[in-house]
Parts: C-alpha cells; structure tokens; sequence
C-alpha cells in the first residue's frame, strides 16, 4: 500500500491496443534492465529470495508453493498492512514444515501502508503480491520498475483506470523480460489445459454458446472492534467492500469469466448486458457489494455468454461451466467433451495441483531466462469482470470500450488510518455510468 497516487496509463489505450497487448514489446530497452541472468540472482548466489506482500490466506498459500517451486528458494521479507496477519502467516508457513525455507530477520517485517515498497527494496528476487485487489496496480508497477520477478493474484485491478494501468505495468514487464504469473489458477490446471486444447481443436465445432456459474456461501465477516478507524474496518472487511474488491463478480467469479476468455481464444466480448443486488447481505461489514450477478456477454460472432454468481448462505450451490458448440458440448469441470449425447473424450491424465503449478512453472521460467508473461489475459478477464459489474451497478449495457476508457476511479483521497466514507450501494438506473 501507498500514500501516493496510483498509477495509470498517459492514455486510455484503444480496443486495438488493448488487443495486440501480448505482443507489444517496445525496443531500445537498457541492458541494465532486463531481467535477472540464470545464476544471477540476489548476492550473487544461487538463491532467489522471495518477498510475500499482503499475508491473507491466500498470500500465506502462495508463499508456501512459492517455498515448495525450488530447491534454493528463501522466504526473507513479509509485509502487510496488519502486523497480526503478517505473523499469523508466519506462524502457518513454519508450522506447515517450511522454517527451513524461511530467513526471516525482524527489521524485513514491514507493516503499514508502504509494506510492498520495502519488501521489494529488500533485496528479493521475487515478489509475491497478494494484498487486496484494490492495491495490485501500484503494487505491480513498483515491482517492474524494480525488476522483480512477480506472482500477481487475480483480479489485477478494481477499476478501469488500474486495469489501464496494469495494461501498460505488464507490457514493461515483458520489456524487461521479466516473469509475470496471474492467479487466475485454472490456467495452470493440467486437466483444464487439455480441455480447452478439445475445443481449440474443434472438438465441439464452433462455439455457440458458453454458460458459467459461480453460485456458493457468503464470505466470512470481521465485526467492528474498539479502536478500529473506518480504514481498518474496511481493509479487514475487504472482500465486502467494491473499491478493495471489485465486489464478487470481479473477486471470485473471474475465474469463471477468465474460462469464457480462455475458450473466446482471449478476444473481449463486445458488450454486455447485467442485473444483480442484495438480498441477503445485511449489517456494515457487508459493505456495498451486492450478493447477486448475472449478465450476459455478447461477442462480435454472435457467441453470447450466460454468466451469473451468487454469495447467499442456505442456497443450492453450483460451480459449473459448459461450452456449446455446433458438433457437440463440453462440461468443462468434468473434463469431458459429448457428442449427441455420447462422451467421445474425457480427460484421464495427471491432475497435479494447479497453484503449486503456477509456482513450479514461475520459477523454472526464472531459472531458464524464458520469461513467463500472462499480463495479456490477466487485464482482459479482469476487465470483462468488471465490465459486468458497471452494467450491474448501473442497469444499462456497457460496451468494452466504454469498460476500457471508464473514468470510474475507486481510489480513497488518501491511504490513512482515520475516516471513510460509508460505502454506497449501487442502485441500477440511479447509478450512474462514469
């Protein structure tokens, strides 16, 4: 986290831009900025040394897959708004057998809203940026301009105006050559790659149609304690609160939305069309999210996509996601391709564990000098998700290019442990489209 403004990109880039970004490397780039030689790493050893930002469960997760990828990989910085998360997460990692993997000195615990800054001033090879979602645009672009090997969790951005900025952050990166690995987990799933190789190769024919459903619990609450300022209650409520989060249709159903991507080979959907509200979520640490999506995306060949999720406790929950096509169907949770009924194609290989994955690949791609870069499809499917959410909030269809050039900014007037305003729940047709 950070007192000074976020960044963002000079200019809003267009929908051609945005899609030629995993391609776009700029020349002229100084040796000294490219990325970290095989053998190079920090003082000069063997070791890469890794820095965790944002010590939640997910980021003590990381940290352990992290410690798990390499046989010369050391834990040596942590950092996080909260000093009792932070050794909460340290208190796990050695617990889950990993004291030996960790180097832990006192003066590289950082805690407070510059943490991410002095981990990754620490002297680490590899940064781990975990924090809440709101904070991963600056977070990135401190990385690179560092030149630090990144793990980035999804989404990537709250807003239009971080996803521009991780747009132009992850073209750098690629610049610098250095690894950029997204969250977005499944596309390190060994059963879900030979699933969309299927369709890719035709296997269902001509994609039709895609249904993607997230329906599951509410997420755990953090009620107001004595002495909590507004930005304390929010950061710990964050998952609850829109600018932190992005709400669920961007937090958690991205990786529902980031498969509609992947099977769309990555093109943006043209528009969309969106509902939701609360109906269940009550009381302040609910925030302004609401507890309900669903909206349609339509893309340019006529495919449309039925997306919805749902955060309501005492509900049927489903977690699915089906791809229709002109030859035939394919259940992608289930890795199974139908045709007129009949499964012609079922996945039986290795399952392997998609986050240790992400990890192992993140850092043979450091130690072999071939950059791993997943920036392109991390600000596409964290822009179609907020994409949804804008025509939610406000009742109207958004097209992608009114979603890339939002001027929406979520970002507080400052970062400090004093006063927020209490959050505003969307109303479609009141909100307003920014």
């Amino acid at each position: 986290m950070d007192h000074s403004p976020r960044p963002t990109a000079d200019a809003a880039p267009s929908r051609r831009d945005f899609l030629k970004s995993s391609s776009a490397v700029a020349g002229g780039v100084l040796a000294g900025q490219l990325a970290i030689a095989h053998g190079a790493y920090a003082a000069g050893s063997d070791t890469l040394k890794v820095g965790l930002v944002g010590c939640g469960g997910r980021g003590t997760g990381a940290a352990a897959q992290a410690l798990n990828a390499d046989p010369s990989v050391k834990l040596t910085a942590m950092g996080d708004a909260f000093a009792d998360r932070l050794e909460g997460s340290l208190n796990a990692l050695n617990g889950a057998g990993l004291a030996a993997k960790i180097e832990l000195r006192s003066d590289h615990k950082f805690v407070g809203f510059d943490a991410y800054k002095q981990v990754i001033d620490s002297g680490i090879d590899v940064v781990l940026l975990t924090a809440p979602p709101h904070f991963r645009p600056a977070h990135l672009a401190y990385a690179v301009e560092k030149g630090k090997h990144i793990f980035a969790e999804k989404p990537i951005a709250t807003d239009a105006p971080g996803v521009r900025s991780v747009f132009a952050t992850s073209n750098l990166a690629k610049e610098k050559k250095l690894c950029l690995v997204s969250g977005l987990c499944w596309r390190y799933d060994y059963g879900m790659r030979a699933t969309f190789d299927q369709i890719k190769s035709g296997a269902i024919g001509d994609i039709t149609t895609i249904q993607a459903t997230y329906h599951t619990s509410t997420l755990k609450k953090f009620p107001r304690q004595p002495g909590w300022s507004d930005m304390e209650f929010q950061l710990r409520n964050w998952q609850h609160m829109t600018w932190l989060s992005g709400d669920h249709n961007v937090e958690q159903h991205i990786h529902s939305l980031d498969k509609v991507a992947w099977a769309m080979g990555d093109e943006p959907p043209v528009q969309c069309t969106g509902s939701g509200g609360r109906q269940a979520r009550t009381g302040p640490e609910s925030g302004n999210v609401y507890d309900h999506f669903s909206v349609v995306y339509e893309y340019a060949n006529g495919v449309k996509a039925f997306a919805s999720c749902r955060q309501i406790d005492g509900c049927s929950n489903d977690v699915s996601d089906h791809v229709f096509g002109t030859k035939g169907t394919c259940d992608i949770f289930a890795h199974s391709v139908k045709q007129g009924g009949k499964t012609t194609w079922k996945f039986k290989g290795q399952k392997g564990d998609m986050y240790q994955t992400e990890h192992n690949e993140l850092f043979a791609a450091i130690r072999s000098g071939n950059p791993i870069n997943n920036g392109d499809y991390m600000t596409k499917s964290t822009l179609m998700a907020i994409m949804g959410r804008m025509s939610a909030y406000t009742g109207k269809t958004i097209t992608w290019e009114q979603a890339l050039n939002s001027k929406e900014n979520l970002t507080p007037t400052s970062y400090e442990w004093g006063s927020l305003p209490e959050p505003v729940v969307a109303t479609p047709g009141a909100t307003q489209f920014v």
